[in-house]
C-alpha cells in the first residue's frame, strides 16, 4: 500500500493572538475547554493539504478541518474519551471504514446524550474500537428512536487519507 503523500502542502505557525482565538473556537465547537489539554499558550501549526487542514498542537496532529468542519483526529485519544459515542454493528464496520455515513439500521447503542450537529465517535460493537468521527444529524433521543435513514455524517474514518498520513508519519 502506498502511503498518502499530500500534494501542495503548506505548513505554518499561528501567531499568539490567532492561536488564542483559535483555542476559543475549538473549545466552543468541541464543548470542552481545550486549554485543559494543552495549556493557555500551546504552539499551534497548521498543515494545509488540498482537501483538509491538520491542526498540530504542541507537535501532535490532533485536530483537522475539512469543508469548514472542525473535528478531532482518531489520534486525539484524550478528547475521544470524552465526546459522545455511538456503537454500530459489525456489518456496518466495512462501510463506515470506507467513508459511508452511519445508517440507523446499523446503529446498536447511543452511549451518551448529545444535541443535533454534535461531534460523535463511532465505535464497533465487538471491541469498542474507534472507527470514525462524525456529525450527528439528530439529537441522541431521536437517534435512539429512528428506524431508517442516515444518523451520522462521516467526517474522518480509519483508512481515510488523513488517517493514513498520520499513521505513516
Amino acid at each position: 500500500m502506498v502511503a498518502f503523500i499530500p500534494k501542495n502542502r503548506r505548513r505554518y505557525f499561528l501567531r499568539e493572538k490567532e492561536a488564542k482565538k483559535f483555542l476559543t473556537q475549538v473549545s466552543e465547537r468541541l464543548g470542552t475547554d481545550i486549554e485543559q489539554f494543552f495549556g493557555s499558550k500551546p504552539q499551534i501549526e497548521i498543515e494545509e493539504f488540498e482537501t483538509a487542514e491538520l491542526l498540530i498542537l504542541n507537535g501532535k496532529p490532533l485536530l483537522a478541518r475539512s469543508n469548514g468542519e472542525l473535528f478531532p483526529t482518531l489520534f486525539f485519544q484524550v478528547l475521544l474519551d470524552v465526546i459522545p459515542r455511538i456503537v454500530v454493528d459489525m456489518g456496518a464496520v466495512p462501510y463506515v471504514c470506507k467513508g459511508a455515513d452511519v445508517m440507523a439500521p446499523g446503529l446498536r447503542t447511543v452511549k451518551s446524550e448529545f444535541k443535533e450537529n454534535a461531534l460523535v465517535l463511532v465505535v464497533d460493537e465487538r471491541h469498542g474500537k474507534p472507527l470514525a468521527v462524525g456529525l450527528a444529524f439528530m439529537n441522541s433521543e431521536d437517534m435512539k428512536a429512528v428506524k431508517g435513514g442516515k444518523v451520522v455524517k462521516n467526517l474522518h474514518y480509519v483508512g481515510d487519507k488523513v488517517w493514513n498520513y498520520l499513521r505513516n508519519s
